[in-house]
C-alpha cells in the first residue's frame, strides 16, 4: 500500500511538474514572439509565480518520491535506469535554476519597460535567447526521464 501511494504521489507530481512547464514555456515562448510588453510583463510574472507555487514544489516531491519508491521498491541506485534518471534529473535541474532567475529578471525588465513606456532592454532578448536554449535542453532530458520510470529498462 505504502508503494502504490508513494508512486501515485510521484505520478502526479510528475505531470504537475512536466504540464507546469511545458504549459509556462508555451505562454512565455508566445507571449514573447509578440512583443508586446504588457503581454510579456503578464506572462512572466505569472510563470513566477508558477515556478514558485507548481514546479518548485513538484521538483522537491519528485526528488523525495523517486528515492522512497527506489528504497520501498528494492531497487539499487547503481541500477542503469535510476542512475540514467538521476543523472536527467540533476542535468534538467541545473538547466531550470539559471531559466528561474532569468526569469525573475525578465519580469522586472518587462514591468520598468510598461511602467517607463521605453522598449525591453537587449539584456531582455539576449535572456530570452538562453531560456530557449536551457529549455530545449531540459525539455528532452526530461521527456526521457519519463521513459526511464515507464520501461525501466
Amino acid at each position: 500500500m505504502d508503494y502504490l501511494l508513494v508512486k501515485w504521489v510521484h505520478v502526479v507530481s510528475s505531470t504537475i511538474l512536466f504540464g507546469t512547464g511545458i504549459g509556462s514555456a508555451f505562454f512565455l515562448f508566445m507571449a514573447n514572439r509578440r512583443k508586446d510588453i504588457a503581454g510579456i510583463y503578464f506572462a512572466t510574472r505569472h510563470v513566477v509565480i508558477a515556478d514558485w507555487l507548481f514546479t518548485t514544489p513538484a521538483v522537491i516531491v519528485q526528488l523525495l518520491s523517486g528515492m522512497t519508491l527506489v528504497h520501498l521498491g528494492g531497487y539499487r541506485l547503481t541500477q542503469h535506469w535510476i542512475a540514467w534518471g538521476l543523472a536527467l534529473y540533476f542535468f534538467a535541474g541545473a538547466c531550470w535554476l539559471p531559466v528561474v532567475w532569468m526569469q525573475i529578471k525578465m519580469r522586472d525588465m518587462a514591468k520598468e519597460a510598461l511602467t517607463s513606456g521605453t522598449p525591453l532592454p537587449q539584456r531582455y532578448w539576449s535572456f530570452d535567447r538562453w531560456w530557449i536554449v536551457l529549455g530545449s535542453l531540459a525539455f528532452p532530458a526530461v521527456a526521457a526521464i519519463f521513459w526511464l520510470m515507464v520501461a525501466k529498462p
